[in-house]
């Protein structure tokens, strides 16, 4: 008979535990956090998901810190708002497709209204003394917000010195040769893809990318990745048609209603690189068309800073303003109404969509390599659109064809820029407090 004692289990010979899950909290909890966010969600994508990741990482321990950080990987390789996407799909990983809605639904519908009222006020008051001295501050703070937005941008992406031949590459073709967002797009990515393959040390230390962690990792569901997409895809182009049809058939002649759904709807799909891009292409695309001016379109960026929600929401703005100067048979007011919110609803909508047929397949999404180069090319390529926008904004905003600078230099607008800047890079300023700010001081200018 043996009597040898059998060895008490060790920590170092038992199995590793398997990670505790983060319970999803109740329904009503995670309700009142999204609604609350809505109204609070200030500083643009990069606020946003810091402010997300305190919250519901460190604060809260909804969402563990493996998973956000894959989920924000998964967003960056979607084209549109990332900061939004990244909220819908956390909805969805708590509280399935409804968690998703809600979740996505209340980071925006504050400053859906918010963003109407001060476009009517832009377009019913702008010519206002007062009011144009408003905003004639706020596009000087523009100016170096986006001066800001490109250097962290550019210390992002730009990590290796072949990503400074894309920027460069991409500024020259939409500056010079005048080419569209959507073909540089492809173009980068295109290029990305082939020199992952040719050098993969490029994108990865040592030429792999390390595989994602398999920490809470959500088995997909089975049947083809390709079928589950075509059913959400059946799903949301029902949405769509249920808003476009009353807008073909009811729109009346010379209305632009129509032609607004369609273009933002195009938009969402081929913005590669967050809000500036989306901006960066909506503002090529409609100073082509001729619906907007430079002018219009740096106040539309102040405005959508100085509101929380999406920095995107600039396009309802955009939206807001074409419909208003070109109504067709009807009033200029309902016009600008329904053309912001179409505009709106054309470019979130495909948010909602890009997240649900992805998010189950999220883990070999982000972990292909091809996509991951693809990204990284495309991303690179985003710097030097931002960079033409900036140029293109800054001569606007400091050389204006009319105003109290009479065609020539803006002074007080180039002073501004500067100590706006000097904030940004000096102090914990937040963004949308700048704004403001640069907003009374061209008020009181105007009035002494």
């Amino acid at each position: 008979m043996d009597t040898t004692a059998k060895p008490a289990s060790t920590p170092a010979s038992a199995p590793a535990p398997a990670p505790v899950p983060v319970l999803a909290p109740a329904f009503a909890e995670f309700f009142r956090y999204w609604l609350r966010l809505g109204f609070i969600n200030f500083g643009g994508p990069a606020g946003q998901i810091a402010m997300m990741h305190k919250d519901l990482v460190d604060a809260r321990g909804w969402v563990r810190e493996q998973i956000f950080q894959r989920s924000l990987a998964f967003c960056m390789l979607l084209p549109g708002p990332e900061a939004h996407q990244l909220a819908v799909y956390l909805g969805w990983r708590m509280h399935g497709y409804r968690g998703g809605l809600v979740a996505g639904l209340f980071f925006l519908l504050p400053s859906v209204f918010l963003m109407l009222f001060l476009s009517w006020l832009a377009a019913e008051h702008g010519s206002v003394p007062v009011v144009a001295g408003v905003f004639r501050g706020i596009a000087g703070a523009v100016v170096a917000i986006v001066a800001q937005a490109l250097w962290r941008m550019a210390r992002k992406s730009l990590v290796h010195p072949v990503f400074y031949a894309f920027a460069l590459g991409s500024f020259l073709m939409g500056y010079a040769l005048r080419l569209k967002f959507p073909g540089i797009v492809v173009a980068a990515g295109l290029l990305g893809v082939w020199l992952g393959g040719v050098r993969p040390d490029i994108f990865c230390p040592g030429g792999t990318c390390p595989p994602p962690d398999a920490e809470d990792v959500r088995p997909a569901p089975g049947g083809s990745p390709w079928r589950h997409a075509g059913r959400v895809a059946l799903v949301f182009a029902g949405v769509w048609l249920a808003v476009a049809l009353p807008v073909y058939l009811l729109s009346g002649p010379g209305s632009l209603l129509p032609k607004i759904l369609n273009f933002y709807s195009r938009a969402s799909f081929v913005t590669f690189g967050g809000a500036y891009a989306v901006l960066a292409y909506v503002s090529d695309m409609s100073m082509r068309l001729g619906w907007l001016t430079q002018e219009q379109l740096v106040l539309g960026l102040g405005l959508a800073e100085t509101t929380p929600g999406p920095l995107i929401m600039v396009t309802q703005f955009t939206g807001f303003l074409t419909a208003w100067t070109q109504p067709g048979t009807m009033s200029p007011l309902a016009a600008g109404i329904i053309g912001g919110l179409l505009a709106t609803f054309g470019m979130f909508l495909p948010s909602f969509f890009l997240v649900f047929a992805g998010a189950p397949y999220i883990e070999s999404l982000t972990a292909n390599p091809k996509l991951r180069a693809a990204l990284t090319g495309i991303t690179a390529a985003v710097v030097g659109v931002i960079l033409k926008l900036g140029v293109v904004f800054a001569a606007a905003t400091f050389f204006p064809a009319s105003g109290p600078a009479g065609g020539g230099a803006d002074f007080f607008a180039l002073a501004l820029a500067g100590l706006s800047a000097l904030a940004l890079w000096r102090t914990r300023l937040g963004v949308h407090h700048l704004v403001l700010l640069c907003g009374l001081a061209g008020a009181a200018w105007t009035l002494l």
